[in-house]
């Protein structure tokens, strides 16, 4: 555990996920406990993980909602590791308070209405959460024992108008619409789905659906009643899950007031507020003794040292088909001076063209829905021409691939088998530029996603032609 985050001292862990670990820290300056998240070290170089790390900050300071967790600072580590200090959640999660069964319903009616009111105050600046689930529901005591629930982790939020760039699928199979599983342009009725099933969930104790993937999630079949004996409250909920989201409320604030609306003058009525957690639970402890005086980098575990970055592998002219490459590839010359590039395992390789390598992020990811990492490879830059490659496990071609709704066209998808491999390709132009997705059954249970982001298809079609896996 380090000593020191910056200026914080840091009390204990608080978690730790795929990408990130928070920890419990103390700000001396305003005598104050906060909680600090940290991007994962083996995401350092990752490109699309930092940036969406960084807008997560963004999306949180837009807000000011009592029911959005509130970031308060924002720094580097001397490693080049981002952070974000945030509002310190006393009160656990509402995963933590759904270990013993359902809320009583006054006190589910009353959680949902909070956790509305922060989508609503998310929707109003114009950002989806994405991911709205009983782990990104915490909890706050304030003055007089008074516990506030809020919204947080917003890791897979995104701008209603942002584009949608090197980003696959995501979202937790149980809470997700089912058009956010499917790829479609997103707006604000995504979340009222996951708000709906979350609404399920702790009036029965149960989710509506225990999808296994994103692809169940994309055609599901209606929930089992919930049995809960007030069906003109089942119908409000039912109605925020339906699977076309037109016979949807118009807004959350419609879904929530409806839901509340509904309970009054019943004996669900929503109370005034939430009871604490024990309170040896959520102790942060004694305030820290002074700052020590020591220099910046000295932090035993936090000091100079930089993670070992793969260097480049030199240009080549031609890129030769071998042994052990994507069989529906062919050999392709590049121009001269092109570099070659391969990802930290050895895994995956494409030739690009020489300004596209200013970003390279080679550690790996962790696919939707996976626990582990896969190899992959990105390079170019965040919102410009680049290149992706990922392994992720499967063992059939995906019906559908990411939208761009940014794109004036969209091919069909071409499904192909070359050389024994299994490809499905789908273009997009006038994005402005082009954006091509692939993905190639590379092995029994293995998948190769590729989608290039290119000025014309030209410089598209030749990086795609490049491409080569390694080892599989």
């Amino acid at each position: 555990m380090p000593n020191r985050l910056g200026r914080y001292v840091v009390r204990r862990r608080i978690g730790a996920g795929s990408f990130a670990t928070v920890w419990l820290a103390y700000d001396e300056q305003l005598d104050s406990p906060v909680a600090i998240k940290v991007l994962a070290d083996n995401w350092t170089d990752d490109f699309d993980v930092r940036r969406r790390f960084i807008e997560e900050g963004r999306f949180l300071r837009r807000v000011d909602s009592p029911h959005v967790v509130s970031v308060y600072d924002a720094g580097e580590l001397d490693d080049e590791r981002p952070y974000l200090v945030m509002t310190y959640a006393d009160q656990g999660t509402l995963t933590d308070r759904l270990k013993d069964g359902p809320l009583d319903p006054a006190l589910a009616v009353e959680v949902i209405r909070q956790v509305g009111l922060g989508l609503d105050a998310l929707h109003k600046r114009q950002v989806l959460h994405r991911d709205v689930k009983p782990a990104n529901i915490l909890f706050r005591s304030g003055d007089d024992d008074f516990v506030r629930a809020m919204l947080g982790d917003l890791g897979l939020g995104k701008s209603l108008d942002m584009s949608s760039r090197l980003t696959m699928i995501a979202g937790t199979p149980s809470y997700v619409a089912p058009e956010q599983a499917r790829g479609n342009p997103l707006d604000a009725r995504a979340d009222q789905y996951s708000l709906g099933a979350l609404t399920y969930l702790v009036l029965t104790g149960r989710a509506p659906y225990q999808h296994a993937s994103l692809a169940a999630a994309a055609e599901p079949g209606p929930p089992a009643p919930m049995e809960i004996g007030n069906p003109a409250l089942e119908a409000v909920i039912a109605r925020a899950l339906a699977p076309e989201r037109d016979e949807r409320w118009a807004t959350v604030r419609d879904y929530v007031g409806a839901l509340v609306g509904t309970a009054k003058g019943t004996e669900i009525s929503p109370p005034p507020r939430l009871e604490l957690l024990d309170p040896e639970l959520t102790q942060v402890g004694k305030r820290p003794s002074p700052i020590p005086t020591v220099a910046r980098g000295e932090i035993p575990g936090w000091g100079t040292h930089r993670p070992h970055r793969r260097p480049l592998v030199a240009a080549s002219a031609v890129v030769a088909l071998v042994g052990g490459g994507v069989a529906g590839f062919y050999a392709q010359r590049a121009t001269v001076g092109d570099p070659e590039v391969v990802d930290a395992q050895g895994a995956l390789s494409v030739v690009v063209p020489a300004e596209w390598r200013t970003v390279v992020g080679d550690q790996g990811w962790i696919p939707p829905d996976q626990d582990i990492s896969y190899p992959a490879l990105r390079v170019g830059s965040a919102q410009g021409p680049g290149v992706f490659l990922g392994i992720l496990p499967g063992d059939s071609l995906p019906s559908q691939l990411p939208g761009h709704p940014q794109c004036d066209e969209a091919g069909p998808p071409i499904r192909d088998r070359i050389a024994r491999d299994d490809v499905i390709t789908v273009t997009y132009s006038a994005c402005p530029g082009v954006i091509v997705e692939r993905v190639i059954h590379v092995a029994s249970n293995r998948l190769l996603w590729v989608q290039v982001r290119s000025d014309d298809r030209a410089t598209a079609n030749s990086v795609l032609d490049s491409v080569q896996t390694h080892g599989l």
